[in-house]
């Protein structure tokens, strides 16, 4: 029944809000900030939604170390479509997803993400992976947040695999913060067990700020490897 209703939901929502992001369009002509929050808005309130029609009630962490005052680049691990749903609305400023090429071509649902200033990377193409991480890197640069998974693809052994180093020239390139994220439980909701939605036990946490002018040189110089072992040390403490 929950996977029932979460699916009605999101294809009235993608239905319903064709027209709302008509109006939003032009609206952005006027006032781009405030289009942009309340596009932040209507899709929090949809994914809060299907939240509670799934029965998840996650276990959040360290939101406190997130700073509101600036862009930061959140590296997490990856383990199903709930890592976005449960994270998104925890999003105060905006920020932009980095997903798969695929969700570019779903009618609404890729429109909202445009709208969000998420960015569509193809996996399979180089040159046109780099193009999305300097997309990026000038999204960081006009004040937005990002939010990518470095590993490539949702793990489908539930293990935490290495990262793909590209990733973090959005850091590097800006020197924002890095915001370690840790997530378990969400591949447990869906993919375990797809196609049903199933209420299970979820933790989220958000780690302190890695700064890179903080780091000693070797850490900065291998950032990926850095930033891996210290979500590797929250995933531990959780399951512990």
């Amino acid at each position: 029944m929950r996977t029932i209703i979460i699916v009605l939901f999101l294809v009235l929502f993608l239905i319903i809000s064709l027209p709302i992001q008509g109006i939003l369009y032009l609206y952005r002509k006027i006032n781009r900030e405030k289009a942009d929050y309340i596009s932040l808005h209507i899709v929090n309130w949809a994914f809060n939604v299907i939240r509670f029609f799934s029965g998840v009630k996650p276990d959040i962490k360290g939101l406190e170390n997130v700073p509101n005052d600036r862009p930061v680049l959140f590296i997490g691990n990856h383990l199903g479509f709930f890592d976005v749903i449960l994270t998104y609305p925890l999003m105060k400023r905006r920020t932009g997803y980095i997903s798969k090429k695929e969700f570019e071509k779903i009618p609404s649902l890729s429109t909202w993400m445009r709208r969000l200033y998420c960015l569509f990377l193809d996996r399979s193409n180089p040159k046109e992976g780099l193009k999305t991480i300097l997309e990026a890197i000038d999204y960081i640069k006009d004040g937005i947040s990002i939010f990518i998974f470095p590993e490539g693809t949702r793990s489908r052994d539930g293990e935490f695999h290495e990262f793909k180093a590209g990733a973090f020239k959005i850091a590097t390139k800006t020197n924002c913060p890095v915001i370690p994220v840790a997530i378990t439980g969400t591949n447990t909701v869906f993919e375990d067990h797809f196609p049903w939605v199933k209420k299970r036990p979820v933790q989220i946490t958000f780690g302190e700020p890695i700064i890179l002018d903080a780091l000693d040189p070797e850490d900065k110089k291998h950032v990926s490897d850095y930033t891996h072992s210290v979500i590797a040390e929250m995933l531990k403490e959780q399951r512990q």
